[in-house]
């Protein structure tokens, strides 16, 4: 597989990254043992980087990766952990923790999960309101120097912040979401972070699913799956986004694929700085999506993306509302 470096400080990692939170929660039933399967076709296959986090399902999904790779020498792969994302016995959020104490305890638990003694990449999953973003840098910057961690990542934040976490300690890479109908790292985020060389690792390439060619009005009814609660999957704004598929379909029956390796492809090809993280679930969503890396998108096709998904073209916001206000990836950046 392809390798790509996240930006000039950080890792040589395959093209595309493994996202492993479905394999736990959100997105309705996993089944386990397929799970581990997936990772370790994906493994096989070339992907070096996984992405987990230490709050998805409350550490269940790093002891689902440490069970998948215990077969695998731990040089193979990159791992990836977000943290300081606060839950309650009842799965609800409760906010950010970002403090260097607090992060040296989240870490030593994610570490003794996974069943390892250093962390690829580090980054915390959202900007913490109550902590300068220099303090949460700086004690990232100490568990680099002692080998705890390899790099330090950021994740959904604005351009004035990474500026001023970039000035404290060099950033491998920010973790976002990216995709043709989430196109607000383009305002100004992706030129901060080519001109700093700071990589990008797009989560939501298919819009979680949404334009993957398999959603349709009935999915996701079977279980809990919290899709369903995000206003781009419900009534009106659904029925707009599903219509958008059928321009993705176009292109994808030209060059022999499918949408969804379209959406990924796409994504893939807006920079080498960018790496796609793929959550696929099972090994025939994982061999789809490899399938990605096996054609190249034309100027002409991406000039008829470009055309049928201009920027903000997504009917509803990617989160729900309350959510939305936690992202300092949104705010506008400073004049």
């Amino acid at each position: 597989m392809e390798q790509r470096k996240l930006g000039s400080t950080g890792p040589t990692v395959s093209a595309l990254g493994l996202g492993c939170m479905g394999m736990s929660e959100v997105y309705g039933p996993a089944d386990r043992d397929e799970s581990i399967a997936t990772v370790h076709a994906a493994v096989d296959a070339g992907i070096t980087l996984l992405d987990t986090g230490d709050f998805y399902a409350m550490g269940h999904n790093e002891m689902l990766v440490r069970e998948a790779l215990k077969d695998f020498s731990r040089d193979k792969v990159q791992i990836s952990v977000k943290y300081g994302a606060l839950r309650g016995p009842a799965g609800e959020f409760a906010g950010m923790d970002t403090r260097p104490t607090a992060t040296k305890n989240f870490l030593a638990y994610s570490m003794q999960r996974l069943g390892t003694d250093y962390i690829d990449i580090y980054r915390p999953a959202r900007l913490d309101p109550s902590v300068p973003i220099e303090e949460t840098i700086g004690g990232l910057a100490d568990l680099v120097k002692a080998g705890y961690i390899r790099h330090i990542g950021l994740s959904e934040v604005g351009s004035d912040t990474i500026r001023r976490a970039h000035a404290v300690h060099p950033i491998a890479d920010l973790q976002i979401e990216y995709s043709l109908i989430e196109r607000g790292i383009e305002r100004d985020i992706l030129k901060t972070c080519r001109e700093l060389g700071i990589g990008i690792t797009a989560y939501g390439v298919l819009a979680r699913g949404l334009i993957s060619g398999h959603w349709t009005k009935d999915s996701g009814k079977a279980g809990r799956d919290h899709r369903l609660m995000t206003p781009r999957f419900q009534g009106a704004n659904l029925d707009a986004n599903l219509a958008l598929v059928e321009s993705l379909r176009t292109v994808a029956n030209d060059v022999g694929a499918t949408p969804a390796q379209v959406a990924i492809a796409w994504v893939a090809a807006q920079g080498k700085e960018i790496v796609p993280l793929v959550g696929a679930r099972t090994r025939n969503r994982l061999t789809e999506a490899f399938g990605a890396t096996r054609f190249t998108l034309t100027q002409a096709h991406l000039a008829a993306l470009a055309k049928a998904f201009p920027p903000d073209v997504a009917s509803g916001t990617r989160y729900a509302a309350e959510q939305m206000a936690h992202l300092d990836s949104e705010k506008p950046a400073a004049a």
